[in-house]
Parts: structure tokens; sequence; C-alpha cells
């Protein structure tokens, strides 16, 4: 058996706790879905491809800042600390991260796409044989447990992805509040935020020429098919991406082109031509925006790192 496997804590919630949480929001108004649902094996696929597209320059961006800033992050963790990532994914970045740090004792990716979770942790386990993997399979905006770290361990949360963005502003607070927690005394948290900027930029990189982000946007509906009862039919909805300059945030839609009804489970939901389900938004930060929301949740920016173009931002945040 595979270490990282032997270590593997399946705490992903329960299907008709999603179904229910699914159901909610499509009775609200307006209709809404929990953008967490786009992450199963295809759709994490998927968005590996949004990652390689021209438009998508966030992760490129947030690469080039790691690559150039790592070894300072590394310098300021000290050796021997435990990495606890929150939505790991493909891992490219982590591999920079666990590359640059001393001794690293161990690294708990926490991540509700059980295949894509598992398969990275092995990869992981024999790329570094020195290093205790401990995958945790759970939707890490709730609460959860985490493997117990050694007394005198140092903590260092990984954030990456600008993922903070897709949290409604107080919800960001209570959820690095919640991070704070697992970092605890002496913690410290890397985590990436994309940057205000001008709205042609921001909506090419939702709304690709390729239709790779529109078909990442419908696989939602796939995951409720599969795993919630739904019938929905993908190809009576078309994907719809706008910057809302006043919130400060790009708002990706599922919009119904039909006037329809759909089961979901033993429930109906009807939908009017044009009417759209929120499946995601994208909020974007200025530099002051991103040191407060830091010491909201009882962190202190410790460091703040642009690219040239100030497209995004890399921001190391110390538990005080």
């Amino acid at each position: 058996m595979n270490p990282a496997t032997a270590r593997y804590v399946d705490a992903a919630p329960e299907a008709d706790v999603v179904r229910q949480e699914v159901l909610a929001g499509l009775a609200a108004r307006p209709k809404r879905l929990p953008c967490k649902l786009f992450y199963d094996e295809v759709g994490s696929r998927l968005f590996e491809r949004i990652c390689e597209l021209d438009e998508y320059y966030l992760t490129r961006t947030e690469l080039v800042i790691l690559r150039e800033r790592v070894g300072e992050v590394a310098r300021l963790a000290r050796a021997g600390c435990r990495v606890v990532e929150f939505g790991s994914g493909a891992s490219v970045k982590t591999r920079l991260l666990l590359d640059a740090l001393e001794r690293p004792s161990s690294y708990v990716p926490i991540d509700i796409a059980r295949g894509a979770l598992l398969e990275s942790a092995a990869a992981l386990s024999l790329d570094y044989p020195e290093l205790d993997v401990q995958p945790v399979c759970a939707d890490y905006t709730r609460e959860v447990e985490l493997p117990l770290v050694a007394d005198g361990v140092r903590t260092l949360g990984f954030f990456p992805g600008s993922t903070i963005g897709n949290f409604e502003p107080a919800e960001a607070v209570t959820f690095l509040r919640r991070v704070r927690a697992h970092c605890g005394t002496n913690g410290l948290l890397l985590i990436g935020a994309d940057l205000k900027k001008e709205r042609l930029t921001l909506e090419a990189a939702y709304d690709d020429r390729e239709g790779v982000t529109a078909e990442f946007n419908r696989n939602i509906l796939r995951v409720l098919n599969r795993e919630h009862g739904g019938r929905f039919s993908l190809e009576a909805f078309r994907h719809r991406a706008f910057y809302d300059e006043r919130h400060g945030r790009v708002e990706m839609h599922l919009v119904s082109t039909v006037r329809q009804r759909v089961a979901v489970g033993s429930e109906l939901v009807s939908f009017e031509a044009g009417e759209a389900i929120v499946t995601e938004h994208c909020y974007k930060y200025a530099l002051d925006q991103l040191q407060g929301l830091a010491r909201k949740s009882g962190f202190e920016p410790l460091r703040t790192w642009t690219d040239a173009r100030a497209l995004f931002a890399v921001a190391l945040f110390a538990v005080i």
C-alpha cells in the first residue's frame, strides 16, 4: 500500500448533506450552486486545461512570483515545518514550495475531489520519500479535523490560486479564521490573490475563445446528474461570465436557454428562459484590501509580492 493511501483521512461530506445544500441554492433568488462541485475528476482536468490557456493569466503569473520568492518563504518558515494545503489540485505549485523548504516534516493536502487527491498524494509520496504525506478528503470550506502535529512544529498553510476570491467578503474572514486555528501558534499562511484590473483582461480569463471555461462551468450540471439525482440537459444552459466592477468580482453564470423544469432527486426546479444560476463569484483585491483581510482574520501580513504588471499577488501572513 502506498504510504499516502495508508495515512488517508476521508471526511468528505455525505451526499444527502450536499444535495440539501444544492436544493437550498436552487430555491434561492438568484439561484446558486456551490462552486466546490466543479472539482470532480473531470472538472479537475478541465481546470488544468484552463490554467494553460493564453487568456488565463492567473496561474502562470502566480508561478512566476512563487519561483522568484519561494526561497524567502522557506527562510521565514524555517526548517522542519508542516505544510497544510487547502485545495491541493494538481500540486504543481506545491512542488515548488516543497523543493524550497528545508526538511518539511509533513504535507497535508485537503481536497474534496477524492480521485485527484489520492493520485496527487501518491505521486508526491514517490517523489518525496522522506516526506510524510497525509491526504484529507474533505470540504475545506467547512470545519475539518486535521492529523495531529508534534509540539513545536510550525505549520505553513498554503492557499494558492486566488481561491480566496470565491468567498463572499464576510465568508472569507470566517474561512481564514479557521485556517488561522489550523496554523496554530507561530503559524504562517502563504496565499495567492488576483488583483483588480481592467474589465477586458478579467472577462477574457473567464470566457476563453476555446470554450474550455464554458465546458468547465457546465460540468457542474454533469456532477449534479451523476451524484445528486439531477436531470439537467447541459445543452439547455449557456455559460456567461462578466466583471461586476461595483462589487469587484467576476461572476460566472449558467443561463437557461428555454423555459423548463428540471428534476433534482424528488424535487422539481423551474427555470424561465434567460434565468441564471450563479455558479461562482471571483472577487478581485486591491493590495490594501488583501492586507486588511489578513488583519480581520487574525493574521499580520509579513510580505506581499506582485509581478511586474501587478496582475496578481502572493502574500505571506503570520498568526498574531
